[in-house]
């Protein structure tokens, strides 16, 4: 697998006037309704039979699979809409989540989008799926917005429906080959998947930003038990003859423990070297379950899209948290995946907020967004604001809007910040190597 996609139709859309787009996507709808067996009773959008004050919106997430897991995902979710009735409902109208489980399949991940449809959902919102693919299409046809998608898919930065809050894996991956420009050579460890096809040269673009040479890429199985032999080989390509520590770059989302077991294990017959990674393959939790300050992440390199997780300007989504999922113990303040689901439903809330008393549907969604609408996240990303064609619309990402990444490091087992404030990796990604 190469990871290049082929040119998409989705592009269209997003050059069409609103309200011709808007036909097209009724008319999308309509094949949408076809094909499902209970048909549509209404358009997607309306509140249907959940009562004409509610809001109905989607989250899906992979749970209970060998893979990649984000059960924190849906449970944060439903507690945030447990928090926001309990305070009346978002100008008086009462919030009802849908939850799925993408099985971190293709075919239930199609099946999630169907039933978004099905159900009359606004919004799919803050939702993680490797399967982009597999639920556009549907998304799509049934005009429905994916707000805040967790950045694991380019179509998430290419379809004129998504509305990511953050710069997904190219920002974190570029951001964190720019931190490493210092190192000996650089060994990645990634999925032998289609998503995993598309880090390499996100990583090459930061090393090549700081006069590196590109790292060396591994695959590896997504769901092994154990990486005895991708770890023997990271040290191999790491420490030969290198006159610098060499750096070993796991980013295996949920089996970057797997692997860093079998690095601890096989790292002792070898020269010192640096590892580094990306926040959601690694958090505190990880870190302390390897050994904390003793363990193989001390002094590592580790890039986020947001704040340390104990930054005050997180106090509000701990505090849904603390009222709600208090004893939870799927919902992580710490997780990348619960503070993107955070943000994504923050965002949303002002979506609903600027429609006043007017109708909210998955097209007044949609308009408000395109109109230009402006959302705040209390400084833990930029102001937000989507455009069809931004910034990076020339490497293929034309709704990447989010290029801010931080930079944390271990220190004596604690994840904390390594330098004040965001690093902006949108000339970093402009000048990358990328043709998807």
């Amino acid at each position: 697998m190469t990871g290049r996609r082929r040119t998409r139709s989705t592009f269209l859309p997003g050059l069409l006037t609103r309200h011709a787009r808007h036909g097209v996507l009724s008319a999308g709808t309509a094949v949408a309704c076809a094909s499902l067996l209970a048909g549509c009773g209404v358009v997607p959008g309306t509140a249907g039979d959940v009562g004409d004050d509610t809001i109905t919106v989607m989250t899906w997430a992979p749970q209970d699979t060998k893979a990649t897991n984000k059960p924190g995902m849906p449970a944060f979710a439903e507690a945030y809409a447990r928090w926001i009735n309990a305070a009346g409902g978002i100008n008086g109208r009462k919030l009802n989540v849908l939850t799925c489980n993408d099985h971190n399949d293709s075919v239930d991940a199609a099946k999630c989008a169907r039933r978004a449809a099905k159900e009359n959902a606004v919004a799919v919102v803050g939702s993680y799926s490797q399967y982009a693919d597999s639920f556009f299409p549907s998304l799509e046809g049934a005009g429905i917005p994916y707000i805040g998608g967790y950045g694991i898919t380019n179509a998430e930065f290419t379809s004129p429906l998504s509305y990511p809050v953050n710069g997904g894996q190219p920002t974190l991956l570029a951001g964190l080959g720019s931190a490493l420009a210092d190192c000996g050579p650089v060994a990645l460890i990634r999925p032998d998947t289609l998503a995993g096809d598309q880090l390499p040269p996100l990583l090459d673009s930061g090393l090549k930003a700081g006069g590196h040479r590109p790292s060396t890429d591994q695959r590896a199985a997504e769901d092994a038990t154990e990486y005895d032999g991708q770890a023997g080989r990271a040290l191999r390509t790491t420490t030969r003859g290198a006159a610098e520590d060499g750096c070993v770059v796991p980013a295996l989302g949920d089996r970057n423990s797997t692997f860093m077991d079998s690095f601890r294990r096989a790292r002792e017959d070898y020269p010192e070297v640096r590892t580094a990674t990306v926040l959601g393959s690694v958090d505190q939790t990880v870190i302390d379950a390897t050994g904390g300050a003793s363990g193989p992440y001390e002094g590592s390199y580790i890039t986020g899209w947001y704040p340390v997780a104990s930054d005050p300007r997180w106090n509000g989504m701990k505090r849904v948290i603390r009222e709600q999922a208090f004893g939870d113990n799927r919902i992580d303040p710490a997780d990348a995946g619960v503070q993107t689901t955070w943000i994504a439903y923050t965002v949303f809330r002002q979506i609903v907020e600027s429609l006043g008393d007017g109708e909210v549907s998955a097209d007044t969604v949609t308009e408000a967004l395109d109109d230009g609408l402006e959302v705040g996240t209390g400084g833990l990303t930029p102001t937000l604001r989507w455009r069809f064609q931004d910034k990076l619309a020339s490497v293929g990402f034309p709704r990447l809007v989010n290029a801010n990444v931080t930079l944390q490091v271990v220190r004596d087992g604690r994840l904390v910040s390594a330098r004040k404030g965001f690093v902006d990796t949108t000339k970093t990604l402009q000048d990358a190597d990328v043709n998807y």
